[in-house]
């Protein structure tokens, strides 16, 4: 892939996180309070529903499970568990925890994937990581341990799927429109029963309500999820990870900016640190590229061969060859 190509592909890949950021500002000046569960389930399973309609193609094979996987680690597990650290936890420390993601992505890729981290990539994890505790972590008392483990748990349930989305791609003729619908859908189902049990029947809206919850389920989850997962199929692993100190990062921006929060001068270096963490990521994966590559391993720029099923590398002017779709799903 070009530099261009490739610096084209991380930029709509970042307007994901970036979109996630906006997610506490909504939530807090639009949306009911304390109903994580079903501002969950309303992100997710409208969504999914929406793009299954538009991509009209369902999982065969081996794919109702792993999409059901998938759905289950990116969206059923990872959205309660994401609300539920967030309610228990003070100062933005489930944002920290979260933050941690890239290092669980760089031991988890070594596992399923076979990629030894390299030096410069568990550094720009641990600086962004860094970066964030130092713009949203702020003086609390005791720890709420359960608080903690689920914002462990969310951190390492979004980091596997993006590992597996990566390691089983996409079926042939799929694009990313039909994967994440599979994966919002199975995800949306897993979380209705629960915040019904929980939270019980859903609140009374009102047009900001109602409003919010549109632009949640689809710019916030329907279109960002569908950047997310193209970028993770054109981007390594790692480098997709660490776009996502962006959302805490896009968070402070707009406390400051929309709701009068004041940004101090630490804050605004960490801002600088994970920001140039974030883009020092996307630029040291390029040489474990080729190690990879050398030791016969599959690229991570490579896309599937629409006839063996194999793998196929771009051609070597880095432009990418795309069988046509009769869906017209984007690849």
């Amino acid at each position: 892939m070009s530099a261009h190509r490739r610096a084209a592909v991380v930029a709509l890949t970042a307007l994901a996180p970036v979109s996630w950021g906006t997610t506490y500002v909504v939530t807090t000046e639009f949306l009911p309070p304390e109903r994580p569960l079903f501002t969950a389930l309303v992100r997710a399973l409208p969504a999914g529903l929406l793009l299954l309609a538009a991509a009209r193609v369902l999982p065969r094979g081996a794919w109702w499970w792993k999409a059901a996987v998938l759905g289950a680690l990116n969206i059923g597990a990872f959205f309660p568990l994401l609300f539920l650290s967030a309610y228990r936890l003070p100062g933005g420390l489930a944002a920290v925890v979260g933050s941690m993601g890239p290092l669980l992505v760089l031991g988890l890729s070594a596992l399923l994937l076979g990629r030894r981290p390299a030096l410069r990539d568990v550094l720009a994890g641990a600086v962004a990581a860094l970066g964030v505790s130092m713009v949203v972590l702020k003086a609390a008392g005791a720890l709420d341990t359960l608080g903690v483990a689920a914002a462990f748990a969310s951190t390492a349930s979004m980091s596997a799927g993006t590992v597996l989305t990566q390691k089983w791609g996409r079926p042939e003729g799929v694009g990313p429109l039909a994967l994440t619908g599979w994966q919002l859908t199975a995800g949306g189902l897993l979380i209705a029963p629960l915040a019904f049990l929980v939270e019980g029947a859903p609140p009374a809206l009102d047009a900001g309500a109602a409003g919010g919850y549109v632009y949640l389920a689809l710019v916030n989850t329907a279109v960002a999820y569908c950047l997310w997962f193209r970028g993770i199929g054109r981007l390594t692993a790692t480098q997709a990870t660490l776009l996502g100190p962006l959302s805490p990062l896009t968070a402070a921006v707009l406390g400051w900016a929309a709701l009068g929060e004041s940004l101090t001068a630490l804050q605004l270096a960490g801002t600088a640190l994970a920001f140039g963490a974030t883009v020092a990521g996307q630029l040291t994966s390029v040489p474990a590229r080729r190690r990879d590559r050398a030791r016969g391993r599959p690229d991570a720029d490579a896309v599937p061969c629409p006839r063996s099923g194999m793998l196929e590398a771009p051609p070597p002017g880095g432009t990418r060859v795309a069988p046509a779709d009769p869906r017209g799903d984007a690849r």
